[in-house]
C-alpha cells in the first residue's frame, strides 16, 4: 500500500507493462478523469493513476492540502514502485504537483513530462497577465465552495470542455469533484491558486510535452506559449477541439500524442 506522508492511504491502479507513465490528476478531480487514456496506453507502457490525498478514492484527512504535501505523496508513490524512466503527466494542478516534486527531488527518476493544459502560475500577478484568477474572483469562489459547493461544480464542469458533457457523463463528473469535502477543497484551490513557478521552471530540464486544448475558457493558448518558453526542453501541442480536458475531450489523439513524445 501506498500512503501520504501522514499515513493517508492512496489508491493506486497500475495496468499494461513497460516504461511507467504516471498520469496526475487537477485539483478537485480524480484519476478516474483519465479512463479513456487506460484502453488506450495501456498496452503500450505501464500505466499507473493514483487520487491525490482527499481526493477521489484516497483516504481524506483535514489536513496536509498542499500542492507541497502532495507532491511529497508523488514521491512516495515513486519510491515505493520503483519506478526509473517515468514519463509524468500532470494535468491542470497535477503539473504544479509534478513540479514542485522534480525541483525538491530532481529527475533521477523521470525521464520526461506532459503538462496538461496549465500554466505557469494561475493568479494574476500584476507582472503576469495569463493567470485565470484575481484576489476578487479567488475570494468569492472561496466563499462559494463553503456555501454551495455544488455549484462549484457545475461551473467547473462547464468551464473544463469546449463542449459541456450533458446527461450521464455530467452527473458522472460532478460526483467525482464532490467526493473531496469543502474544506479540503478550499484549502487546496486556494494554495495552488497563490503558487507560482516562474522561478522553478527554468531548472526543470526534462523534456517536456506541453499540451494546451484550443478553447479558452480556463488556460489561454498565450499562457500556453508562455509556459512553453520558460521551460528549457518543452514543445507545444494545440488540441483544436478541446479545451482543458484533452485526453477526455479528443482521446486518440491526445493518446497518440503521448505515444510519440514518449517512444512508446
Amino acid at each position: 500500500m501506498v500512503t501520504a506522508a501522514d499515513g493517508a492511504a492512496l489508491h493506486v491502479e497500475e495496468h499494461g507493462s513497460g516504461r511507467p507513465v504516471v498520469l496526475i490528476h487537477g485539483v478537485l478531480m480524480s484519476s478516474r478523469f483519465f479512463a479513456p487514456q487506460v484502453e488506450r496506453l495501456a498496452p503500450h507502457c505501464r500505466l499507473i493513476l493514483f487520487d491525490l490525498p482527499g481526493h477521489g478514492q484516497s483516504e481524506a484527512r483535514p489536513a496536509g492540502h498542499t500542492v507541497a504535501a502532495y507532491a511529497e505523496a508523488l514521491h512516495r508513490l515513486m519510491e515505493a514502485l520503483d519506478l526509473r524512466d517515468a514519463v509524468l503527466v500532470g494535468w491542470s494542478m497535477g503539473a504544479f504537483v509534478m513540479w514542485d516534486y522534480l525541483h525538491n527531488h530532481g529527475r533521477q527518476r523521470t525521464e520526461r513530462c506532459v503538462v496538461v493544459d496549465e500554466l505557469a502560475s494561475d493568479f494574476k500577478w500584476p507582472d503576469y497577465p495569463h493567470g485565470a484568477l484575481d484576489l476578487p474572483r479567488l475570494c468569492n469562489l472561496m466563499a462559494q465552495i463553503q456555501s454551495d459547493y455544488a455549484s462549484v461544480a457545475e461551473a467547473l464542469v462547464d468551464a473544463m470542455f469546449a463542449t459541456s458533457p450533458q446527461g450521464a457523463e455530467r452527473t458522472r463528473l460532478k460526483s467525482e469533484i464532490l467526493r473531496v469535502s469543502p474544506a479540503n477543497a478550499s484549502a487546496i484551490f486556494f494554495d495552488q491558486t497563490m503558487r507560482d513557478f516562474r522561478t522553478v521552471l527554468p531548472s526543470l530540464t526534462a523534456p517536456c510535452l506541453v499540451a494546451a486544448g484550443a478553447d479558452e475558457k480556463l488556460v489561454t493558448l498565450a499562457g500556453a506559449k508562455d509556459l512553453a518558453a520558460r521551460l528549457p526542453d518543452a514543445r507545444l501541442q494545440v488540441f483544436d477541439n478541446s479545451g482543458h480536458c484533452p485526453f477526455l475531450e479528443e482521446p486518440d489523439a491526445f493518446a497518440a500524442a503521448i505515444r510519440r513524445f514518449a517512444a512508446l
